[in-house]
């Protein structure tokens, strides 16, 4: 093969720069020379000469290239197929991965048609650092993605994660599937000002982080995400959205533990269902969870301010003459409503309550006015209606304002007994706070 070695020299010295590896090969004859040599890809033990480039590639390629790129080299190592190559395009490449003592290197093989159009130049440059370098830059990428999305306290995620998700679900929406469900959860941490304003901002932290796994113990097939300070939400799909009365019931039960046992966060939830029929956006899925969750949080301040009375009602507290007058104020209202029933009022703050004079003289009680008055009034109750009594003490006292009716059979001095009607209600503040608990009674 003859070659112009000064032209080859001068091609050598520029190309070897950014090549391990150069062959000059004459495409009629196939006849090829090495004139760009690495050390790096010694072991390859490639020729460095011969009279057939294309045979002698694909003989070296079933060593050393990859399986699975195998198939890619064999086709640009085709002398036919080279040729139709490099008519369309003069400079072709490829990515290929080579093995060498078992490790794998990537390497950019490289095809070029020289000007005489009779001979080509084949190349190869180990591309193993750039494409480590890539990767890295990738997971660095990747990472930095994923911590957009993450909510560092917590390792939820975050709000940006949860537009995101909206947006999904409004394309969805948009799309008019029929066959779309999911639901909304809106979850908000009571007290967390409160928390860091008086006991610092690493409790209203640990708060936080308590929060988040206690939605995500319940909700565990659900992404959950923190959307504010103290706001969280999950969306609901598949088996969470199958079971999503049952799980916002658990969920509401380990609040309400929480607050009576004072060991956990309490945690107001609203949940919000998608319905084909009338949702035009994700929006107002959102909105109608936001909603009922504020009408939980309302209920769960209630139930805070009933088990704060629980809590202080065996603590004598001795009521101000203020607050007497206005238990007597209402408690005129309430006679005057009541009627000739038995009526009791009950201030929640001081355990302090009044009962009216027809149920002191007709059950012998010690006084119109008493403290903890629940606990001598119990005594007076026939044992097999002091649960059905207590059970609709607790639904009053849980919060619910709305009154409630039961019929038990209560003991006369003489030692026999009556049945009342009885109906318990509760009377708030300007608040929204449960202040006062009463009941009605009318003898049957």
């Amino acid at each position: 093969m003859n070659f112009d070695k000064n032209a080859l020299n001068m091609i050598a010295t520029s190309l070897s720069k950014h090549y391990d590896c150069i062959f000059y090969v004459d495409l009629e004859s196939g006849e090829f020379e090495e004139f760009v040599h690495s050390e790096k890809f010694e072991k390859l033990n490639i020729p460095k000469q011969g009279e057939d480039f294309f045979s002698t590639s694909a003989l070296n390629a079933a060593r050393c290239v990859h399986p699975d790129d195998l198939e890619l080299i064999r086709c640009l190592h085709n002398k036919e197929k080279a040729r139709e190559l490099l008519s369309k395009d003069p400079f072709h490449s490829l990515i290929c991965r080579i093995i060498i003592d078992g490790k794998i290197y990537h390497v950019r093989h490289i095809f070029m048609m020289c000007e005489d159009n009779k001979h080509i130049l084949c190349s190869m440059e180990d591309i193993e650092p750039e494409f480590q370098a890539n990767k890295a830059q990738e997971r660095k990428l990747r990472t930095a993605e994923q911590m957009a999305r993450r909510d560092l306290l917590t390792g939820i995620k975050n709000k940006n994660a949860f537009t995101e998700y909206s947006e999904k679900f409004d394309k969805d929406i948009k799309t008019g599937n029929r066959d779309l469900q999911f639901a909304v959860v809106i979850f908000d941490l009571n007290n967390l000002k409160q928390l860091n304003d008086t006991r610092g901002h690493s409790f209203g932290d640990e708060a936080i982080q308590q929060t988040s796994r206690m939605i995500c113990d319940v909700f565990m097939h659900s992404p959950v995400f923190r959307i504010g300070g103290d706001e969280f939400a999950a969306i609901l799909t598949n088996s969470d959205f199958e079971q999503r009365a049952e799980l916002l019931k658990e969920f509401k039960n380990e609040s309400f533990e929480n607050l009576s046992s004072r060991t956990g966060p309490v945690v107001a939830c609203g949940l919000g269902v998608y319905n084909p029929e009338t949702d035009k956006s994700f929006e107002e899925v959102f909105k109608r969870a936001d909603s009922e969750m504020y009408e939980n949080k309302n209920e769960v301040k209630s139930k805070g301010a009933v088990e704060k009375f629980r809590r202080t009602s065996d603590l004598k507290k001795v009521i101000s003459a203020e607050r007497k007058r206005k238990l007597d104020g209402l408690f005129g209202v309430m006679a005057t409503i009541a009627g000739g029933a038995y009526l009791f009022l009950n201030d929640m703050r001081y355990d302090f309550s009044r009962w009216s004079l027809a149920l002191v003289n007709d059950f012998d009680l010690e006084c119109e006015y008493m403290y903890q008055a629940d606990k001598v009034w119990e005594k007076y109750i026939h044992p097999d209606d002091l649960e059905i009594f207590k059970d609709a003490m607790n639904t009053v006292l849980s919060g619910n304002a709305e009154i409630k009716s039961l019929f038990y059979r209560a003991r006369k001095p003489d030692g026999t007994y009556i049945t009342i009607s009885y109906r318990g209600f509760i009377l708030c503040d300007s608040d929204g706070n449960p202040e006062y608990f009463g009941g009605i009674m009318v003898p049957q």
